[in-house]
């Protein structure tokens, strides 16, 4: 029975997953997982699955062949029929929708298949050590709730075949004292890869809520990705106008604020948290810029270029830059990222039109495997 269960349970998450994978293109593009995230877990709607179930009646109420009307009366009264007044067949099936729990790393696992992403491969530098506990042997003392059974039994049926006090036709063992052990175990040091993702976000006046709503959906099946791909993952989130600061992750994503742009403000304080907080010999780096390629003068923008060249690239994994499409922004900065570093594959931009192209620029950003 309980092996029948778990493969009933085992096909019906197969059907959610392909469900999941078959409408993710929508959730990405709507957005609609944001508001379901929990800690561990992202609540889903999952559309035509229909879930088998009894539905009782009231009491009193009936049921077949009870009622009013003799044997042989037409079911159902007046009205009810092809005429009936107010009445219409309808010819849609009815809508069913089942809300399901998924991991966080479940719902990456989808989108690398989805959108075909490879492993990532670390640089293979990290130093961050972790402790772990790891059972290597047997000994005769320790904690109750590591005694080993088996080798208990064992040590306790050789004592008493050895004393002739087994006897197969009453086949009782009783351990004592002396014939318990217990698992050992040792702290192992191991290296664990670490990962930072340094969010950078313009909120000068020509960005508006729907462009920051685009780098809101993008940066969460960024975060989700690579957490899956990390075992430690750290996220900074830095905004610029004019001037760059460090925020929370509600204030990066909430914040309304407006202004003139100078993105090297905020190339600068990527730089300082890297110096202050993230040696790249231990440290997987990724920066995330999105702006709508608006800058203040070419000056700026020859200061980002020379930032990038000596301070940022040498230390990161990869540099990310998604342009979001605004009415109010030139779009400039992206062409003349490209024209600087159109040939250096640690730099990858993308053109983020609307959100139908958040699908297409996660592809762009984390399709190499950096």
């Amino acid at each position: 029975m309980s092996l029948k269960i778990d493969q009933d349970h085992s096909r019906f998450r197969a059907i959610v997953r392909g469900k999941i994978r078959e409408n993710l293109r929508r959730y990405i593009s709507q957005g609609e997982m944001m508001g379901r995230k929990g800690k561990d877990l992202v609540s889903i709607p999952i559309p035509q699955i229909d879930i088998p179930r009894f539905r009782y009646g009231d009491k009193q109420q009936g049921g077949t062949g009870q009622g009013e009307g003799d044997p042989g009366d037409p079911m159902g009264g007046e009205g009810e029929g092809e005429g009936g007044e107010g009445k219409q067949a309808g010819k849609d099936a009815g809508e069913h929708q089942l809300e399901v729990d998924v991991t966080l790393d479940e719902l990456a696992a989808i989108l690398g298949e989805e959108l075909e992403l490879p492993e990532i491969e670390d640089k293979g530098k990290s130093k961050i050590i972790s402790a772990k506990d790891r059972y290597t042997g047997i000994r005769r003392v320790g904690p109750e709730s590591l005694r080993h059974f088996r080798r208990t039994y064992r040590e306790a049926l050789k004592r008493q075949i050895s004393m002739g006090a087994y006897d197969p036709a009453v086949p009782i063992v009783v351990p004592i004292p002396d014939d318990k052990r217990y698992r050992s175990w040792k702290t192992e040091a191991e290296p664990v890869a670490n990962a930072v993702i340094i969010y950078m976000m313009d909120v000068s006046g020509s960005m508006g809520d729907e462009q920051k709503e685009i780098v809101r959906i993008e940066s969460f099946w960024i975060d989700a990705w690579l957490s899956k791909q990390y075992k430690g993952l750290e996220s900074r989130f830095i905004i610029h106008d004019a001037v760059a600061r460090e925020v929370d992750r509600d204030t990066f994503f909430h914040t309304r604020e407006s202004g003139g742009t100078m993105i090297s403000s905020a190339y600068k304080l990527c730089t300082q948290l890297i110096d202050d907080h993230y040696p790249p010999d231990e440290w997987n780096i990724y920066p995330f810029h999105f702006s709508d390629g608006d800058n203040w003068s070419m000056d700026d923008t020859l200061a980002c270029v020379d930032l990038m060249k000596q301070k940022i690239l040498p230390r990161v994994n990869m540099f990310a830059y998604g342009q979001v499409e605004s009415p109010y922004g030139s779009g400039q900065f992206i062409k003349d990222l490209r024209d600087h570093f159109g040939k250096d594959e640690r730099v990858i931009t993308s053109e983020i039109r609307d959100k139908d192209a958040i699908v297409g620029s996660i592809k762009e950003f984390l399709g190499k495997g950096k």
